[in-house]
């Protein structure tokens, strides 16, 4: 089983789910923009205490939500959060993805949806993401939604590609993730990049974010007002165009 769907919008994109019976798709709880008057709703553990368990370490709700439809037809729509792009998975029995955190907006109900722990110290620490990401196991297709634009690397085995930290968005099992400083005392103080770099060692594919929500966070704040002494702003005024645009 395949539900239909469509991807539709740019910048702010959403993702709507055509669903007939038999079709029955689930997400966090909180997820969905809007809905037909046919389709019905069923929240629930996805699992037991468990499962509760795992989906809030790896940032998801306690709880999920099954959208499906007793007759007819019936559309849910699932809208992005932040600027960025929606990525359409098709995964086989057993084939698993690792993505970011917050990243999962729904599957089909065959798709599992669990933790990914950081076996590495130094990747969980300094990898821009902690310890704990999220792994999703076919048979059945999935969505995610990640930041800005999406860059696919596919890596040969034992090529490395190290990434500015926070840009990793998504990687299959097979890619070795660790993180190394960055060598260099003018490079280190100078190059602004931090002290560390994620390094990625194939084989496998990768996918890049260009624009981590923590990053923009960091520009626009940037740009905001401080508290002064008296508890006014020492900026003035908040210009929208100077927060958007850097002018």
């Amino acid at each position: 089983m395949t539900v239909a769907h469509r991807i539709e919008g740019t910048t702010l994109p959403v993702l709507t789910v055509s669903l007939k019976p038999g079709d029955r798709i689930y997400s966090s709880s909180g997820g969905m923009s809007w809905m037909t008057q046919q389709v019905e709703m069923n929240t629930n553990t996805g699992g037991g205490l468990g499962k509760m368990f795992k989906r809030a370490l790896s940032g998801e709700s306690l709880f999920i939500v099954d959208y499906f439809v007793n007759s007819g037809e019936g559309e849910v729509a699932f809208s992005a959060e932040f600027p960025g792009q929606i990525v359409e998975l098709n995964l086989s029995a057993g084939q698993q993805m690792i993505v970011q955190k917050d990243s999962f907006m729904c599957a089909e109900k065959e798709v599992d949806m669990d933790m990914h722990f950081r076996k590495r110290l130094g990747a969980g620490l300094f990898g821009g993401e902690g310890f704990i990401l999220q792994k999703l196991t076919g048979p059945g297709m999935a969505f995610v939604n990640f930041d800005g634009e999406i860059v696919k690397k596919t890596l040969a085995p034992g090529e490395v590609l190290r990434v500015d930290t926070g840009h990793v968005a998504m990687l299959e099992p097979t890619v070795d993730f660790d993180i190394e400083m960055i060598k260099g005392f003018s490079n280190i103080l100078l190059g602004g990049e931090g002290l560390f770099l994620a390094t990625l060692r194939g084989p496998g594919n990768v996918w890049l974010q260009t624009m981590p929500m923590s990053k923009l966070a960091q520009r626009i704040a940037q740009f905001m007002p401080q508290v002064g002494g008296k508890g006014q702003s020492g900026g003035g005024n908040i210009n929208l165009g100077q927060i958007l645009g850097g002018e």
